[in-house]
């Protein structure tokens, strides 16, 4: 990059290529991935990139995949929470990346809880 043109020219490209989402649209949907060290230790980094790149993938813009710290159980780490429109929160717990597509065609798309992967099944995990 030589000049404040190419610069200009690469935040346009990137532009067009992102969906731009109002962070507090009606709609959306949030999925906070817990990153805190004993999310990280677990596993979340992997979990955090597979909804990332589904959502992405599937163009779901109404989607927002977001991280936060401690969530709190970090025996069951990785945990994702999905907040629903209505507000809702489901928490799914000891996530991996390929629990990832089956959450997102079940429960984000078609509007499903994967009730085996929710906290509230640990003894069956």
């Amino acid at each position: 990059m030589k000049s404040l043109e190419e610069l200009k020219a690469i935040r346009d490209r990137a532009k067009a290529n992102v969906h731009l989402r109002k962070e507090n649209a009606a709609d959306n949907i949030r999925v906070v991935v817990g990153m805190a060290t004993c999310g990280i230790a677990a596993g979340a980094r992997p979990v955090l990139a597979a909804f990332t790149e589904e959502v992405a993938k599937r163009g779901l813009e109404n989607v927002m995949v977001t991280q936060t710290g401690c969530i709190g159980l970090c025996q069951y780490e990785p945990i994702v929470e999905v907040y629903q429109p209505d507000g809702k929160v489901t928490t799914y717990v000891k996530m991996t990346p390929d629990k990832v597509d089956r959450i997102i065609t079940e429960h984000l798309v078609n509007g499903k809880v994967v009730d085996e992967y929710t906290i509230g099944s640990v003894g069956n995990l």
